[in-house]
């Protein structure tokens, strides 16, 4: 019986690279409370040796395994030879012990719901999601794709490119990123800067000069815009394959009657736009955000490479504020209480949150859902496991698409003379999901800006109606209609 226990705490069956980190992390942990235990920062320091050494002494252990399997494994534990042996031995111990998963450890959230057939769409509301499985305060640690897939706007594959290929292209981004800066924009009347430095590429001479002389970001032009480089160029085109496919899927598995959702564009995603982000250590991060959408429209579609460091990609779910005799006035001042004094959201805190491992050479598709309905963050950490090529830096390539029906030519000017921000309500029960233009030159530091409002219309394919937009007058905004 006491043979068996440790067995059986180690017992699991991996189907995926994601599974093997929530392996890792039950053994570095010992025990794991089932789905919302928080995780700690700490990691584990591992030895120095060669990787080929730790490959080798994983061959001697497990002779009848293929080599690359081992050292896929292995890299998935960043190099630790213990953490991998057990993930192993506990695949091999699946195989002869019964299937079902021991206390304190997470398989996966599906196996606490009925499965459904691989052509059966999983559709349980108009988005597509089940009930939250989150709570007010706590973070639901998700690994597996399938379970990312079912209770997030997002997919994820892992090692999507080829090792060499990921090593290379992570080598040229931090030699990029030594001339990256921090954006600095004003807010409440304080300039501020982004805790992460960011660089902004395209890739053709035509879109750097249109990037440079027509679109506006925080209410000022970009005078350091950058082309793709071949290497970056190519990895571009493998992201645009893949995720029209994981859109295409999507669609089929996770929308009512296997439809797009209205205002998502029917064209192929083609990405013509890439911010690219350096997180230099555990304390750089991003709070928590929606994008901007003024340039993708809505129901926006943006492709996530990961390189380097592992580090944490959060998101909740946005909850209206105001519902039957609430006080509009007091929602928006106590909402702007949270963002100046950097206090506890209550409010946008009741479903909680969910935390998705994004390690080295992992793609994550942020899907239609995700702008107008969900916020993410990077938060930041105490400390990180160093990778072996990045340290402690980590690099996330955004790939998005601007589409030309948005170009700023086309884009209602505030009275600033500067082209408006879109943004959808997602506070206000009784507008959202509706879009709007509001003045964005308040962002520029020194600026003041205007009370520029219009409401924004779209057809069922998210592009513009330009001539029913016109035929609106513009008008001040007031705290009811946000």
């Amino acid at each position: 019986m006491t043979d068996k226990l440790p067995r059986k705490r180690r017992k699991l069956f991996f189907d995926s690279y994601a599974d093997f980190d929530l392996q890792k992390k039950s053994l570095e942990h010992e025990t794991v409370q089932p789905a919302t235990q928080n995780k700690s920062d700490d990691k584990a320091e591992y030895d120095d040796e060669p990787t080929d050494v730790k490959l080798a002494r994983l061959i001697s252990l497990f002779p009848d395994i293929d080599e690359s399997i081992l050292l896929d494994v292995l890299v998935s534990y960043e190099g630790c030879v213990e953490a991998a042996s057990a993930c192993l031995e506990a695949r091999r111990d699946s195989k002869r012990e019964d299937a079902s998963s021991p206390p304190g450890m997470q398989s996966s959230l599906l196996s606490s719901f009925q499965s459904a057939a691989p052509d059966q769409a999983i559709v349980s509301s108009s988005s597509g999601w089940s009930k939250p499985l989150t709570k007010r305060g706590k973070t639901l640690h998700l690994y597996s794709p399938e379970d990312i897939a079912r209770h997030t706007p997002c997919s994820i594959i892992h090692n999507f490119l080829g090792p060499e290929e990921a090593n290379e292209l992570l080598t040229e981004l931090l030699d990029e990123a030594k001339t990256f800066h921090s954006d600095t924009f004003q807010l409440f009347d304080k300039i501020v800067q982004s805790p992460h430095t960011s660089k902004l590429y395209v890739s053709s001479d035509y879109e750097l000069r249109q990037q440079t002389e027509q679109y506006v970001y925080n209410g000022t032009y970009q005078t350091d815009v950058r082309k793709l480089s071949p290497r970056m160029k190519v990895v571009s085109d493998k992201v645009q394959k893949v995720v029209n496919e994981q859109v295409q899927r999507r669609i089929q598995t996770h929308y009512p009657d296997g439809k797009k959702l209205r205002y998502q564009s029917p064209r192929e995603w083609v990405p013509n736009v890439a911010l690219v982000n350096c997180y230099d250590g555990p304390q750089e991060s991003v709070g928590y955000h929606s994008d901007q959408q003024t340039y993708l429209g809505p129901r926006a579609i943006i492709g996530s490479l990961s390189l380097g460091v592992a580090r944490e990609f959060r998101v909740r779910k946005v909850a209206a504020r105001d519902g039957a005799g609430d006080d509009d006035n007091k929602q928006q001042q106590d909402e702007d209480s949270v963002k100046k004094t950097r206090l506890p959201d209550k409010i946008a805190d009741a479903q909680g949150q969910i935390s998705i491992h994004l390690p080295h050479n992992s793609l994550l598709i942020m899907h239609a859902e995700m702008q107008e309905e969900w916020k993410h963050s990077i938060p930041a950490v105490s400390n990180i496991s160093p990778h072996p090529v990045s340290g402690n830096k980590r690099i996330n390539i955004t790939y998005r698409w601007y589409r030309e029906s948005l170009h700023p030519r086309n884009i209602p000017r505030c009275r600033c003379n500067m082209p408006t921000i879109l943004r959808c309500v997602q506070r206000k029960q009784s507008s959202r999901g509706r879009y709007m233009w509001m003045c964005y030159a308040g962002y520029a530091p020194g600026s003041k800006g205007c009370s520029f409002f219009q409401w924004a219309e779209f057809d069922d394919d998210g592009e513009p109606l330009w001539e029913k937009m016109r035929m609106k007058r513009s008008y001040h905004t007031t705290n009811d209609q946000l």
